[in-house]
Parts: structure tokens; sequence; C-alpha cells
């Protein structure tokens, strides 16, 4: 007896349109996510230098700060540092978070549309039966983490050099 064993095209084509549909809906959530993170970053940069003109203005314009009182300045600019770099930190997280599962989403995408078009060619619509209709959530490599490490440490090392220029800052106004 020959192996004629034909596999109905529609439920495959059917089951792996729905898997594109979602992980499609899914990348476009997570880049809405994404954007919104990073407007939320963006509010945090406008609202920290707007405060650290307002603190520049205060030691500029007050005749009572002198040289010996540079360490309250320098204590609230270190204050408000830490504070802004935990929130830097989280929505940097957040925002790494979310291309990450975006990049899943797309993977899995590009997976399921790879087994779609083989399926309307009837290639592999074997393969797909027996598989049970899945299309495994797919990762990205280990070295695609290497790019968040990347942004963290540019960001922080801005922060670090804002921080820097904030305290010499302030002993040159004060103490000059």
């Amino acid at each position: 007896m020959a192996d004629n064993y034909t596999i109905p095209k529609e439920p495959t084509l059917q089951a792996l349109s729905t898997i594109i549909q979602l992980h499609f809906e899914k990348t476009l959530e997570k880049k809405r996510a994404v954007d919104q993170q990073k407007k939320e970053l963006w509010k945090l940069f406008q609202h920290f230098f707007l405060f650290l003109a307002i603190v520049f203005t205060a030691q500029v314009l007050s005749p009572r700060l002198q040289c010996r009182h540079c360490w309250v300045p320098i204590g609230l600019l270190t204050l408000s540092n830490l504070i802004f770099y935990v929130s830097v930190a989280q929505t940097l997280r957040c925002i790494s978070g979310f291309k990450y599962q975006k990049r899943c989403h797309k993977l899995t995408l590009g997976l399921a549309t790879e087994r779609f078009r083989m399926s309307m060619s009837g290639v592999a619509a074997e393969d797909f039966v027996r598989d049970g209709y899945e299309v495994h959530y797919q990762e990205p490599p280990d070295s695609y983490f290497g790019k968040f490490k990347r942004n963290w440490a540019l960001y922080f090392g801005f922060l670090i050099l804002i921080y820097m220029f904030m305290v010499s800052s302030s002993v040159v106004l004060l103490c000059f």
C-alpha cells in the first residue's frame, strides 16, 4: 500500500494565519510599549534638567550662599541624581524588556510566516501537522543582550558626566 497520506491544507493555513496574526499584534503592542517608555524617559530628562536649571539659578542669584555652604547644593544635587538614576534605571529596564519581547515575537512571526509559505506550496504540511499545528516561541541568541548592556553603559556614563559637571559647577559658582 502506498503511503499517500494527504493533509488538508485549510486547517494548516488557518492555524498558521492565526499564529501570524497573534504575533504580529503582539509585536505592534510591544513597539507601542517601547515608544511609551521612551516618551517617559524623555519627560524624566526634561524634568531633571529643569530642576538643575532652577538649582543653578538659585545658586547664582543667592547673595547668602558662600563657599562654606557648598555642601547644601551638592547634597541636594546628589540626592536628586540618585533619585533620577533610579528612575532612569527602571525605565531602561522596562524598555529593554519590551524590546526583548518584541524581538521574540518578531522571530516567532518570521518562523510562522515561513511555515505558512511552505504550507502554501505543500512542502512541509506533514511536518507541521505532526508538530500539532504549533510554532514554538522563538528567543534571540545570547549575543542579543550585548545591545542592552551597551545602551545602559551609554546612559549611565552620560549621567555620571552630568553629576560631575553639576558638582564642579556648584563649587565654581560658590567658591570662585
